[in-house]
């Protein structure tokens, strides 16, 4: 499964990479803003995208609604990770069609928990798109 990351953290982006990374996904990419990543969704095939919703420029939420938008890339897979713990906000996001959600901080067991949980679902999608 090939998977981008955005985070505008440095540090954060590292430890979600170090994470991908001992749960077997090799070769993760990441993006620092969501401008990037939206540029780097258009160039390259991914299977699940992970992104931060407090960013600057363009952040998770607006992210998420572009690639809902566009033809190519509305059933990507988004997992949104943050500490927004505003529930408005968090449902504001599922209408927005996130696929599934993390508060920040997290574990591998998590992160974990989330991917399983999204893989099976990516390939039904797919699946049922064939």
């Amino acid at each position: 499964m090939k998977i981008l990351v955005v985070d505008d953290m440095p540090s954060m982006r590292q430890v979600m990479m170090h994470m991908l990374i001992s749960l077997g996904h090799v070769d993760p990419d990441e993006a620092s803003c969501g401008l990037h990543a939206l540029k780097m969704l258009r160039t390259h095939d991914y299977d699940l995208l992970i992104t931060d919703l407090h960013m600057p420029n363009l952040d998770g939420e607006q992210l998420l609604s572009k690639i809902r938008h566009d033809k190519k890339l509305y059933k990507l897979p988004v997992l949104m990770v943050s500490c927004e713990d505003d529930k408005a906000k968090i449902m504001a996001l599922i209408a927005g069609e996130v696929t599934g959600f993390m508060v920040k901080p997290f574990n591998l067991s998590t992160l974990k928990k989330q991917l399983d949980w999204i893989t099976p679902n990516c390939h039904t999608v797919l699946e049922a798109t064939l």
